[in-house]
């Protein structure tokens, strides 16, 4: 098929996704959004046993730039109908957020095979860095957000060792001990506001003051549309830096570990070196975008960054596929969207998403979207082992 075939093909199904997710949005009865669902579970299953799917994931990968930036129109295009509502934005915001952060955590989980369940212990983190930070100093709100990145990757440093130290389930629960520690001392902690919580300033850059909404001919724009755009910018450079990652000498070592870490260090492999490399990479990202989701919302609390919030992260990695990032970023989108949109679920959410996640395992261990042969540049961010 020539290139022009590929392209438009990957444009309607772009457009498509676009239209089905305008669509779900503006859905308000619980009978439309039931509607939406399975027709998009039908079409799924039709396409996949006509075997449409594969040959777009082969469309995709042949043009990615191209597809990556029609993807950026459609996520623009969404944006731009929603301009004016608070709710929608600042719901797609929350999508993208959870994107970068686990985006981070498949860095970890994904490539290196390090299973962490404290994934909101590194968000939060760098949510209450950028609360100190925002409320007692004046350093510009980028700073803010690198050194939120650099706080996750300290706070990290003291789980290393003992992660090192272990493995398999034994590392598991070390992660799942320090998430429930880490509540406990942001609870007990007067400096960060205790069970009460902290005030945090809302994001400031170069005078653009994200809090404030403005009109565009007239029309009422809402202030979360300058979260939305950053949190998109986030979320490009993210998924370009983890892109490169996966296909440099760093993720195929990476790989090498997650498939047989002791023929790894038979081979001469520095093992404990590039679990820290993943290790710290990963938290870096989950503490840049949890600094920005505390300037977001202004307030954070210990109720913010729970057990159940890391669940919800390692639920994404693995309905999502591990390993894979277009998955990761389809699930973030099922997980966040709808149980917002389907309110009859909204209290069995946990529940759903447990079973999802055992039929996932059960019938389609590769995750909705399993990941692809990596693609190897040698000349990609090359490093020695």
């Amino acid at each position: 098929m020539n290139s022009i075939s590929i392209y438009r093909n990957i444009f309607v199904s772009v457009l498509l996704g676009t239209l089905f997710v305008v669509a779900m949005m503006m859905a308000e009865s619980q009978v439309a959004v039931l509607s939406l669902i399975v027709l998009a579970a039908v079409s799924c299953i039709v396409l996949q046993k006509k075997g449409v799917i594969r040959k777009l994931g082969s469309d995709f990968a042949s043009a990615e730039k191209f597809a990556n930036g029609t993807i950026m129109i459609g996520a623009l295009a969404t944006a731009v109908v929603f301009a004016g509502d608070h709710f929608i934005l600042l719901m797609l915001t929350t999508v993208l957020i959870y994107v970068v952060a686990c985006l981070g955590l498949n860095i970890q989980f994904g490539y290196a095979g390090m299973v962490n369940f404290a994934g909101a212990a590194f968000f939060g983190a760098g949510g209450y860095a950028a609360a100190v930070l925002t409320m007692q100093t004046g350093l510009p709100h980028l700073v803010v957000l690198v050194i939120g990145g650099l706080v996750a990757v300290i706070v990290g440093f003291l789980l290393i060792l003992p992660v090192l130290r272990t493995r398999g389930h034994y590392a598991a629960v070390v992660t799942i001990a320090f998430s429930l520690l880490f509540r406990t001392l942001v609870e007990v902690s007067p400096v960060l506001g205790g069970a009460q919580g902290s005030p945090v300033t809302g994001m400031v850059i170069f005078g653009w003051n994200f809090n404030e909404g403005y009109q565009i001919a007239g029309f009422d724009v809402s202030f979360y549309i300058n979260y939305f755009l950053f949190a998109l910018i986030l979320t490009a450079v993210t998924f370009t830096i983890v892109r490169r990652v996966e296909r440099s000498w760093i993720g195929l070592n990476m790989d090498s570990i997650r498939i047989d870490e002791t023929a790894s260090a038979c081979f001469g492999m520095n093992v404990a070196r590039w679990k820290v490399t993943a290790f710290t990479i990963g938290n870096f990202f989950m503490g840049i975008i949890g600094a920005f989701y505390a300037m977001m919302l202004g307030f954070i609390a210990p109720n913010n960054f729970t057990f159940g919030d890391s669940l919800i992260m390692v639920s994404i990695i693995l309905l999502g596929g591990i390993g894979s990032i277009w998955g990761i970023i389809l699930a973030t989108g099922i997980v966040i969207i709808l149980p917002e949109k389907l309110q009859i679920i909204q209290e069995y959410r946990f529940l759903i998403f447990s079973l999802g996640v055992i039929l996932v395992l059960l019938y389609r261990p590769n995750g909705l979207l399993s990941r692809a042969a990596r693609t190897y540049f040698p000349g990609l961010l090359r490093g020695a082992r």
